[in-house]
């Protein structure tokens, strides 16, 4: 009887357990599956009037006339720098910064840099685009200290030629903090012993690092770059949509932006829904290939 009444007990506790994420797959339901309707936009020559199972279906057609649109190449080729960029500096410059600050030992300096590096992470890029716009605009505080050096005004959000690197530049500045978390509590599971019998032979601070640190992250360094691998046409929306202009379009337009304007701007809903099936269809494909690699060299695995 203690047997069947603990069974139930712990029957009643699971229970509750899944009414908690009830309104999570509700949430999840209306928002994420029941709006995969609309793909059926992207194989008819879609009319608001019409509807979805009433406007003409042309099959391929959008597909076809996607492919021989020169600005998809464009956007293609800005989409790929761009998000391989923050990428690859994304993966590098937390890493530095980790180990840089796990080798300080002055708490009360420590901590408030970590805290400081960590908040930007949390403002949103409306409010973090309107700070930069307003730093390097063309009376702004970098034209102003560039003109103390006898440097003319510049129009930098403006320039095509550096704008890719100030969306790479300012998204790095935003998350590497973030992105430090996860090395520095790494760094410290490594046992601290390592460290001292290799000190005791010899070894310097660079040899330290070198033959015990970088070793003891190489797990979490596999595993976080091929989980970005899932990013790679994802330019960043909120931030290219807040600082670009008509005059970077060449090369800060990415899929996103030219989906938004195609689709609500200029009302073409089956080219935009068309370009954005492709790009969720690739990136599905690289999701799946990331977390095949991630099982397979770092032993991750969500199942």
């Amino acid at each position: 009887m203690k047997e069947k009444k603990k069974g139930g007990r712990s029957g009643y506790n699971t229970l509750h357990y899944t009414l908690m994420i009830i309104p999570g797959l509700v949430w999840i339901v209306m928002f994420s599956i029941v709006p995969m309707v609309g793909i059926v936009m992207a194989f008819e020559d879609f009319s608001p009037s019409k509807g979805w199972f009433g406007s003409p279906w042309v099959g391929l057609e959008n597909f076809e006339y996607l492919s021989r649109l020169k600005d998809v190449r464009k956007v293609l080729v800005n989409t790929l720098v761009i998000a391989s960029g923050k990428m690859i500096c994304n993966l590098i410059i937390p890493i530095v910064f980790a180990i840089l600050l796990n080798e300080v030992k002055n708490m009360k300096f420590k901590k408030p840099v970590q805290t400081i590096v960590y908040l930007p992470h949390f403002i949103s890029w409306v409010i973090l685009a309107n700070i930069i716009s307003t730093m390097l605009g063309y009376r702004g505080v970098v034209n102003v200290i560039f003109g103390w050096f006898g440097y003319e005004p510049q129009v930098f959000l403006g320039n095509p030629s550096i704008f890719r690197g100030l969306l790479i530049g300012t998204d790095v500045w935003k998350e590497f903090g973030y992105g430090a978390v996860i090395y520095l509590a790494a760094l410290s599971g490594i046992d601290p012993n390592l460290y001292e019998a290799a000190a005791i032979d010899g070894a310097g601070r660079f040899q330290l690092i070198r033959h015990i640190t970088l070793p003891s992250l190489a797990p979490t360094i596999v595993l976080m770059a091929t989980l970005s691998l899932g990013n790679i046409l994802n330019g960043g929306f909120d931030q290219v949509f807040n600082l670009y202009n008509a005059s970077v379009y060449s090369t800060g337009d990415i899929i996103d932006t030219w989906v938004y304007r195609i689709g609500l701007v200029k009302v073409q809903y089956s080219l935009a829904s068309c370009a954005g099936l492709l790009k969720s269809v690739v990136s599905l494909i690289m999701i799946s290939v990331s977390y095949l690699l991630a099982h397979q060299f770092a032993n991750y695995s969500i199942f």
